[in-house]
């Protein structure tokens, strides 16, 4: 609540809520809690932000955080985090499109890989015909250990047809099975999240820090219930929980996703499928378009 002081200190890597803020003993070390409150506050209130053009870049951000951080009333539109990119509603509601669709007649219009080689990750591969999304196949990182068995469970997938368009995380692991496919004259392209890029959102107000940002901004603008994409995404609890899992926030150069790292150390796992239907999602020059 504004105004109530909590108490929290470093143990190991994490921050971890303590009683009070006297000293106590871990590992051999003395830790001292530091206090922590909250105080409401409107953007005119911050003399540093109010008169640098941020009220701008707030004025332009999607309901209800436009008007949560301009007037500072974190009441409005509770329900999901407000930073979390895509809301939870928009993708149950494409889950429920999908139940009620059936596969349709026409050839595969991109497949979103990431991979894994090894461990405990696994290689996600999410096909995609127009706006309707196919089951997920994933595959234990014990079962790809190298880049050609990679790409062969790449080539089954698209049933050997080397015209299926292939957006290919190649960063890790990725880049092995992407010169690949590439020298057996598939159809893929290989996509960097951390690339930098102009990319800015339908409304032309909010920029994209790099392809991540881009590819997630882009999929919560397909899952928009209002003009977008009408998009059917399979009933995959795991999915559902991976696209809502990611949040976001605005810096000097745009829009910028939180990190696949930061997610797995968050949730203790490697979101792998949410990435691989963003991949089969992302509309960019020099990815495909579907």
């Amino acid at each position: 609540m504004p105004g109530e002081l909590r108490w929290f200190a470093r143990v190991g890597d994490e921050d971890v809520e303590v009683e009070s803020g006297e000293p106590f003993e871990h590992d051999g070390e003395t830790i001292q809690p530091k206090s922590r409150t909250f105080i409401p506050a409107r953007l005119s209130d911050n003399p540093y932000l109010a008169n640098t053009g941020y009220e701008a870049i707030l004025q332009g951000l999607p309901e209800p955080l436009r008007s949560q951080l301009l007037y500072g009333d974190f009441t409005i539109g509770v329900g999901d985090d407000p930073w979390q990119i895509i809301p939870t509603d928009w993708v149950r509601l494409a889950q429920e499109r999908w139940k009620e669709r059936e596969k349709p007649g026409e050839p595969m219009t991109c497949l979103g890989v990431d991979v894994a080689r090894g461990g405990k990750d696994r290689m996600v591969m999410a096909p995609r015909w127009g706006n309707w999304f196919g089951e997920l196949a994933k595959h234990p990182g014990k079962a790809v250990t190298d880049g050609p068995r990679a790409a062969a469970l790449v080539v089954s997938a698209v049933g050997g047809d080397k015209s299926v368009p292939v957006n290919l995380d190649i960063v890790g692991w990725g880049s092995s099975p992407y010169d690949i496919l590439r020298d057996q004259g598939f159809s893929v392209k290989g996509v960097n999240f951390g690339e930098g890029t102009k990319a800015r959102d339908k409304s032309k107000r909010l920029e994209m820090r790099n392809v991540r940002a881009e590819a997630y901004w882009g999929m919560r603008e397909s899952l928009d219930p209002h003009d977008g994409d009408d998009v059917a995404l399979p009933d995959d609890p795991e999915l559902l929980a991976d696209l809502t899992a990611p949040k976001w926030k605005i810096t000097t150069q745009g829009v910028q996703v939180e990190s696949k790292e930061d997610i797995v150390k968050r949730l203790k796992r490697s979101p792998d499928c949410g990435d691989a239907v963003v991949l089969a999602n992302l509309k960019r020059k020099g990815v495909f378009v579907g």
